[in-house]
């Protein structure tokens, strides 16, 4: 890397961010897409849409109250940027609309109707009575807009603003309306309302409607007049920084109660709403004027990731069972298989249940004698740490390290904590200015030459659930190479070395940066010398300048480069003096691309490692992650085979570039349809035989 750094150009983060959402909203509105399935990325949209001003907006509000030098220290003039998010939001939410209006369109050609408190048949009048009084009425606790105390809105919840007017008055206007508040019970009873079929067509009522629907029962000495959906979202950060010289855990315990209470970020309002009733909720509330933005009838449509499916199977994605595993479907024993030579899952297209066989086996073995497992995000009833309580449970040493400062997760992984330690299992937590990212699982196993130990080092979380549509790769080894320097990271978490002493893997926040930065040096300086070199990146996140500038200076010095993120680039392809040899691309189907693979020519040799980082900041300086280099000759060719098919896709590719018009990648006239993932699945189907596939 060049001693002077360049001027070079970057994207900014935040907006790099929502471009993310707008190839989300080409997935929605994609005509080959099944309908069930673009409804389902509606949800997406506005569920990330959610989390960006929980976090990303709540933290730039949070600039604007610094001082003018603290801010042009940072770079950053957070009026400008949050004046543009708002610009881009607005443009998506529009466009947003649009998409859903076609698509319910489309979808009541084809049976599926939604119906409203105003459009519903006379017919299912008697069943929305029964429905809210069973289910819903016992939630109902009106909140009065009047007095002096000002009414609390939990985070994310929806509101319908409710008119009233005495009996008589709303014609006759003597007296002003008087508004109240009602919460929508849908984490208590879901959001929707399915009405009994009728002439083969399935009609949907969202959960407001029916509400709606019953006003008049609720107040039944008013008369109900209009109403209007509003949300409050709130600052999700947890701010622990003066806690952590004391009991972390403690601190988070205290800092979730607070998440709720959080400073807001957000407050949408249906657009019908009058500016008058507007004022006084923003008073009333304790709202700025930039907490206000526009929004429709409905509020969080992530449900629509929930919306019913009434088994209509011709309007979802045809199913993709996972494929059996070369080796490890007709392995005996997954230890066993693993003795004999490196495997590799890839999952989805595999099931992520190879690793919990490993680790039932581990615990049913009188000859293991130790488990360690890292724990980012589980699933809520997870296999494999019910696998290690049996384990703790049958006298194994189980060590688990417990990063309780998962957002959103943290909550869940306090819960597994106290479980753990109930069963006996060793429970480590949080570092104090580091986040525990790495996905390592480490069994030792008695023998009479000595300690055997197996190491599982992945791309993702250990978590059943997001295994079914993340893709991620993960590698069982016995290779001591390996396993030595896992064992080295887990002794560091431990707190028994100051520092992980290893050979092998690349470990932030000690020698991760730096290695990465070395080969592509390495790259740099044989194209330099007219030498063959190239590299192929894929990750979630291209953020850090740093690296990038790396990159850059490798581009100029001609080192062909392809990169495929899914998320956030700031790296700008393409420039004259700057990227000219850089390519990059976004993949967005039916799996979420999440696994990060990483390519070196190295003067023929290929260099490829597999590891849970993106090249972001808080990955390679803020973070303990792993990174493994790919040994095994079968799985480097298969992890080869994957770049090159995700490379040659024509369908589901985007381009990434400075103007952010994620067009799609177009193959020359006549070239085959390539479509990543489902090619993917078929090279591995052709790796096992025939018979045994299924799917």
């Amino acid at each position: 890397m060049s001693e002077t750094p360049r001027a070079y150009q970057y994207l900014d983060r935040e907006t790099s961010w929502l471009r993310f959402g707008a190839r989300v909203l080409q997935e929605a509105a994609d005509p080959s897409v099944p309908l069930f399935e673009r409804l389902f990325f509606c949800g997406i949209f506005s569920s990330n849409l959610d989390e960006y001003f929980r976090v990303r907006v709540a933290s730039l509000r949070t600039l604007l109250r610094m001082g003018k030098g603290a801010k042009a220290k940072l770079g950053i003039d957070p009026n400008r940027l949050l004046h543009e998010i708002h610009r881009i939001v607005l443009d998506q939410q529009e466009r947003y609309g649009g998409i859903l209006g076609r698509l319910f369109q489309e979808l009541e050609a084809a049976g599926v109707r939604r119906v409203d408190d105003l459009s519903v048949d006379p017919a299912h009048h008697g069943f929305l009575r029964r429905t809210f009084e069973e289910r819903v009425a016992p939630h109902i606790v009106p909140i009065a807009l009047e007095g002096g105390e000002r009414p609390f809105l939990k985070n994310n919840a929806i509101y319908l603003v409710v008119e009233l007017w005495e009996a008589g008055g709303r014609e006759l206007r003597t007296w002003t309306p008087r508004y109240v508040l009602i919460e929508v019970p849908a984490r208590a009873v879901g959001r929707f309302v399915t009405l009994p079929p009728r002439e083969g067509v399935h009609e949907v009522m969202f959960l407001d409607d029916l509400i709606r629907f019953n006003l008049d029962t609720v107040f039944r000495d008013h008369e109900v007049g209009r109403s209007y959906a509003v949300k409050l979202t709130r600052d999700a950060e947890l701010y622990l920084d003066d806690e952590f010289e004391g009991d972390l855990v403690e601190a988070i315990r205290n800092s979730l109660k607070k998440r709720e209470t959080g400073v807001p970020s957000r407050f949408l309002y249906d657009m019908r709403m009058p500016y008058v009733l507007i004022h006084r909720l923003q008073h009333g509330l304790g709202l700025a004027e930039e907490d206000l933005v526009l929004g429709a009838r409905y509020h969080n449509l992530s449900d629509y990731m929930g919306f019913p499916r009434f088994e209509r199977d011709d309007l979802s994605y045809p199913p993709w069972p996972p494929l059996p595993h070369p080796v490890l479907d007709r392995a005996p024993s997954v230890m066993a298989a693993v003795r004999e030579r490196d495997q590799v899952v890839h999952t989805p297209y595999h099931t992520f249940e190879h690793f919990v066989r490993l680790l039932e086996e581990a615990a049913a073995d009188p000859a293991v004698e130790e488990l360690w497992l890292t724990v980012y995000r589980v699933a809520k009833d997870s296999a494999v740490l019910n696998a290690l309580i049996r384990a703790a449970e049958s006298g194994k040493r189980v060590t688990v390290f417990m990063e309780v400062q998962a957002r959103f997760d943290e909550e869940s992984n306090l819960y597994w904590a106290d479980r753990l330690e109930a069963a006996g299992v060793r429970t480590l937590y949080s570092m104090k200015g580091l986040k525990v990212h790495a996905k390592i699982a480490l069994v030792v196993q008695r023998s009479p030459e000595g300690p055997v130990r197996y190491a599982y080092v992945g791309t993702g979380n250990f978590n059943e659930k997001t295994s079914r549509v993340y893709t991620d790769h993960g590698i069982f080894t016995c290779d001591e190479r390996i396993t030595r320097d896992v064992e080295q990271v887990f002794h560091f978490l431990a707190g028994d070395i100051d520092e992980p002493r290893v050979e092998h893997l690349l470990v932030a926040p000690f020698g991760l940066r730096k290695g990465f930065g070395r080969l592509i040096d390495h790259e740099a300086e044989r194209a330099a010398a007219g030498r063959p070199s190239g590299m192929t990146l894929k990750m979630n996140s291209l953020e850090d300048t740093k690296i990038i500038a790396r990159l850059y200076d490798a581009s100029m010095a001609g080192v062909p480069i392809d990169v495929i993120v899914r998320g956030i680039c700031r790296l700008v392809p393409g420039v004259r003096g700057q990227s000219e040899t850089i390519r990059a691309r976004s993949i967005l189907d039916r799996y979420l691309e999440h696994g990060r693979i990483y390519r070196f020519h190295h003067d023929g040799e290929k260099r490829l490692y597999i590891a849970s980082a993106d090249w972001m900041t808080r990955n390679l300086s803020r973070r303990v992650e792993v990174a493994i280099p790919v040994y095994d000759a079968e799985i480097r060719a298969q992890l080869e085979r994957m770049l090159e098919i995700q490379l040659a896709d024509n369908t589901k590719a985007r381009l990434l570039d400075g103007a952010g018009q994620n067009e799609y990648v177009q193959g020359p006239p006549g070239a085959p349809r390539v479509r990543a993932q489902e090619a993917f699945r078929e090279y591995l189907a052709g790796l096992v035989p025939a018979a045994s596939v299924t799917g």
